[in-house]
């Protein structure tokens, strides 16, 4: 009797411990080893416009946060050919991004949502270290996207940006949600489940930008990627963003007007 009172005990308490684990624990911040010199950091006249000035830059992408969305209007990064590895990596915990002031939303948010935590900045362009690596699970880098959007036409762009890396050269990305009123909403802090998700690729040939803008409806698709084509036009009267704010009137109009896959290979 005496064994079974304190089997029962023994139980509760590890179910207790178990929820407060799953509830109330949240790793500390990934740091940057002391060794670690090497980063990955954007020019600033290729960065796009902020709706609340809320920029945020990590050594391996940055972002802009809206805090009334729980995420990030965009995350942008650069993919070096170096970067390309297949390093095995254990993934880390999600944990909230402590450069956003006004605090990124926990991973709990999408708990039994039926929503994925989609990576914006993929990990798996990131395995060249470990720090790079775990910087990818902040939850300022995620967004609830459909099962099988993610690992459907979404892994598969995300391939094939690295297809063009390896082929091209150095490339720079800028991916997010379009975030909009009215969006169905998860978890206690009210993440927005966009409907939309865009990515934008481009790379510089000598004085030139050389892009491509892509707009996904909210689900899989078994279409080419191509399908999915857009003018940067388009994107920023989605988005409400300016994406190349600080090249020149005449510039913008020359490759935001426009759709061209010249020197692509899709």
């Amino acid at each position: 009797m005496k064994n079974k009172k304190t089997y029962t005990i023994l139980i509760a308490v590890c179910i207790i411990g178990f929820w407060l684990f799953e509830n109330f624990y949240t790793p500390s911040t990934y740091s940057n080893p002391k060794n670690n010199k090497s980063t990955s950091k954007i020019e600033t006249d290729l960065i796009p416009s902020s709706s609340k000035n809320a920029i945020v830059e990590h050594d391996y992408f940055m972002l802009s946060y809206l805090e009334s969305f729980e995420q990030a209007e965009w995350i942008m990064y650069k993919l070096e050919k170096k970067h390309l590895t297949y390093d095995d990596r254990k993934r880390p915990y999600f944990i909230e991004d402590p450069k956003v002031k006004s605090k990124s939303a926990d991973w709990r948010n999408y708990k039994n949502s039926g929503y994925d935590r989609g990576h914006l900045c993929p990990a798996g362009d990131r395995r060249f270290s470990e720090y790079a690596y775990n910087e990818t699970f902040y939850t300022s880098n995620i967004s609830p996207q459909k099962k099988d959007f993610n690992a459907g036409i979404w892994n598969r762009l995300e391939q094939r940006v690295r297809q063009w890396c390896k082929r091209y050269g150095d490339l720079y990305i800028i991916t997010g949600g379009v975030l909009e009123d009215g969006l169905e909403e998860i978890g206690e802090e009210d993440v927005d489940v966009p409907n939309f998700f865009y990515k934008i690729v481009f790379r510089k040939k000598q004085n030139k930008i050389e892009v491509l803008a892509f707009l996904f409806p909210h689900r899989e698709s078994k279409k080419s990627l191509s399908s999915f084509l857009v003018p940067i036009d388009v994107l920023e009267a989605k988005t409400g963003i300016d994406f190349f704010k600080n090249q020149n009137k005449k510039y913008q109009q020359k490759i935001e007007s426009v759709v061209s896959t010249y020197g692509w290979k899709f």
